[in-house]
């Protein structure tokens, strides 16, 4: 089958999805998490050829670490999609209600995207989210995951398509792409495909955007901070830039760049390094860092713009909190930072001035994730500033369109010297269902 034939096929679906009942989605979705359970053996045996071809083709050990399916990360996928099942539908929600006049409603109601095309990288798992928050929202999806994941992500397919087939789910509403010829060609279908989300490096997003009319949404390099304020309580310093940098490093949430203030450089930085050494962190720091930390490397220009996805840190110390926040507005992808700090007053400037989607005091940036903020999955994170910013769950799915009710109402009453006048009265009942 062709990709414009899959393309047409999912547009199809995608009208059919639009108005399918709340219940409906659901059992779909329970239904693809009783199926993937099932399946788990044969779906663990298909990733095993994909880990082991990586394994040989000498693939880097962080992406080899994306690219694994266990029986833990199996039921990650199972409770993620159930947990999609339980959100709020999305669509058919009245965002404002406006009387126009006396029997001319006007209604501005959340509907579905349309056709979304999914491009992500060497995780699998990505693949079950993506498809669930489509189904869920009311969208028809193409997939295309990387080429080094193609076993686990053709079974993890065929279980999503045939469960969601089982409970009402239209003919095409996911399907698979498999080469990169097959993606370039899914680019040019702005005819059929309303939404474009890639999920990879900032190259790779950025070729997205130059090789398609078709909107994106996406996220270049997850360069995340973490300051240490001169106010910081160091024993949560401590633990919040571990757990950053440590937890998992392999992912775009994790921090890449630690700022730490002058004023408390001295008691801090001996203790963190000393941690980060024994978990065989390198670090590369600035020269009033390597006077503290004799085993720190020295850090380049190009360290300090660097998503490292490894056990590789950069280290600065700033003297101020407007240095700081200079900084990660310089150096940053706009993805998430952190400040460690008990003054409300620096906390709140360095949330209000830090250009990025999420922002956090006293917390792990490793928070910023769709399941954690509690969306049940998410798509992708986005760091631009259009249609949906940060984790994208269900509510960056949807759009809207506006529904006029008139009784017969024409323009012509409303125009010239004894024209009718609009009331434009607004009807403060928002976020329910037109019944």
């Amino acid at each position: 089958m062709s990709v414009k034939t899959q393309a047409e096929l999912a547009k199809e679906a995608s009208f059919k999805l639009a108005v399918l009942p709340t219940k409906t989605k659901n059992k779909a979705l329970l239904e693809i998490a009783s199926a993937i359970k099932k399946n788990s053996e044969s779906i663990i045996n298909e990733n095993k050829k994909d880990v082991d071809a990586a394994e040989k083709s000498s693939l880097n050990q962080s992406l080899i670490k994306r690219l694994r399916i266990d029986e833990d990360k199996l039921n990650e996928i199972i409770e993620e999609i159930m947990e999609v099942a339980c959100l709020d539908d999305p669509v058919g929600k009245i965002l404002s209600q406006v009387e126009l006049d006396k029997g001319l409603m006007l209604y501005q109601e959340t509907c579905p995207i349309g056709v979304i095309g999914a491009i992500f990288e060497s995780r699998p798992d990505a693949l079950a989210q993506i498809s669930a928050l489509c189904l869920k929202s009311g969208n028809a999806v193409l997939l295309k995951g990387g080429s080094e994941a193609i076993n686990s992500s053709r079974i993890l397919a065929h279980v999503i398509s045939k469960a969601a087939g089982r409970q009402g789910m239209p003919k095409g509403a996911v399907q698979l792409l498999e080469t990169r010829g097959q993606a370039a060609e899914m680019l040019k279908l702005d005819e059929y495909i309303s939404l474009i989300i890639p999920r990879g490096s900032s190259s790779f997003v950025k070729y997205v955007q130059e090789h398609t009319r078709i909107p994106v949404l996406g996220h270049s390099e997850g360069v995340c901070h973490v300051y240490v304020d001169k106010k910081a309580d160091l024993r949560k310093a401590i633990d919040i830039c571990f757990d950053a940098k440590c937890q998992y490093p392999a992912v775009c949430n994790a921090m890449e760049t630690m700022l730490v203030h002058k004023d408390i450089a001295k008691r801090f930085l001996p203790l963190i390094i000393e941690k980060f050494r024994n978990s065989g962190v390198e670090l590369r720091g600035d020269e009033a860092t390597r006077k503290i930390g004799k085993t720190v490397k020295p850090a380049s220009e190009k360290e300090w713009a660097t998503e490292y996805n490894d056990l590789v840190l950069s280290v600065k110390i700033v003297g101020s909190l407007s240095e700081a926040i200079s900084h990660i507005n310089k150096y940053g992808s706009k993805h998430t930072d952190a400040i460690v700090t008990e003054s409300k007053p620096n906390a709140e400037a360095f949330m209000s001035l830090v250009d990025s989607a999420s922002v956090m005091w006293n917390a792990s940036t490793r928070f910023a994730d769709g399941f954690r903020y509690g969306k049940g999955a998410e798509i992708g994170i986005s760091t631009s500033k259009i249609h949906a910013r940060g984790p994208v769950g269900l509510e960056g799915l949807v759009i809207y369109k506006y529904k006029l009710i008139g009784k017969g109402h024409v323009v012509k009453d409303y125009v010239g010297r004894n024209a009718r006048k609009f009331r434009h009265r607004i009807i403060k009942k928002l976020f329910y269902k037109i019944k």
